[in-house]
């Protein structure tokens, strides 16, 4: 499996024809030498320097600066929850950029926007960041709309609400940290997001190879708790043989109505 953005497609075409402008330019100065061609010759030269110029604007201009605010990738609406913890975007290929998977072992998380909303988090995974001590409690970190409620016989634990990490404290050892937990349901947590963080987790400690990985919560509005996760990673030195999905992970938990814009929460009639 390989990415390869519309932008880099472009700009290989501008360099193909920039090589094709200079070869012409040099077959004419070889075979050719009079006023009239070397005029011609000028042209072409003169041509194939613009097409090398414009190929470097527009590849600077395309060139990702890796925030946060905006996901690179999009669709249409929120996919309807189908008794199924997750739901398969873009052909469950993730919208990295090139750029994306040549870059060094790092993690961004985003800053909280103006009501206080977990926007996303960013890391190229490698065996550095896996923790080497045990996690401490995160009580005190309270996420947007968290209003936690008990419901017995209808969660396991009883309780609806987890505070999920965007990227798993497995993974980068990111533990009470207020820009990396959002409000999530049990069900999101556990039958959601767990498989896939482990599936990358195994995957770092068996060959030691990073892999690319973002977690970006969406929301509706200014609702303060996310209706799922857009879920994406990519084992970069395999191109995506070992680890490759791009899922948006529903927040719901079967039996429970959630109002997502204050997170209070009610049992199904």
């Amino acid at each position: 499996m390989t990415i390869l953005d519309n932008a880099s497609k472009h700009l290989v075409i501008l360099l193909y024809i920039a090589g094709f402008l200079i070869l012409a330019a040099l077959l004419i100065r070889i075979i050719y030498e009079d006023r009239a061609v070397k005029a011609m010759r000028s042209i072409l030269c003169t041509l194939a320097a613009a097409a090398v110029i414009l190929a470097c604007v527009y590849a600077a201009y395309r060139m990702p600066d890796h925030t946060l605010s905006d996901h690179p990738g999009s669709f249409e609406e929120i996919p309807a929850y189908e008794n199924s913890p997750v739901t398969e975007i873009n052909g469950n290929m993730p919208f990295f950029t090139p750029e994306d998977l040549q870059r060094e072992p790092f993690e961004e998380y985003g800053e909280l926007d103006s009501l206080g909303r977990c926007t996303g988090a960013f890391a190229m995974i490698s065996t550095e960041f896996l923790p080497s001590e045990e996690r401490e409690p995160i009580q005190n970190i309270h996420p947007s709309g968290y209003h936690n409620a008990r419901y017995d016989g209808l969660i396991e634990d009883g309780y609806l609400y987890n505070r999920c990490h965007l990227i798993a404290f497995g993974l980068t050892g990111e533990n009470a940290n207020p820009r990396n937990l959002i409000t999530g349901t049990r069900y999101m947590n556990i039958e959601g997001m767990r498989p896939y963080e482990y599936q990358t987790i195994s995957y770092i400690h068996r060959t030691g190879s990073p892999v690319l990985y973002r977690s970006t919560p969406v929301y509706i509005g200014d609702e303060l708790v996310c209706r799922g996760v857009l879920l994406e990673a990519y084992s970069a030195e395999d191109s995506g043989e070992s680890v490759c999905f791009c899922i948006f992970v529903h927040n719901v938990q079967p039996g429970i109505r959630i109002d997502y814009a204050t997170g209070l929460s009610e049992a199904e009639s």
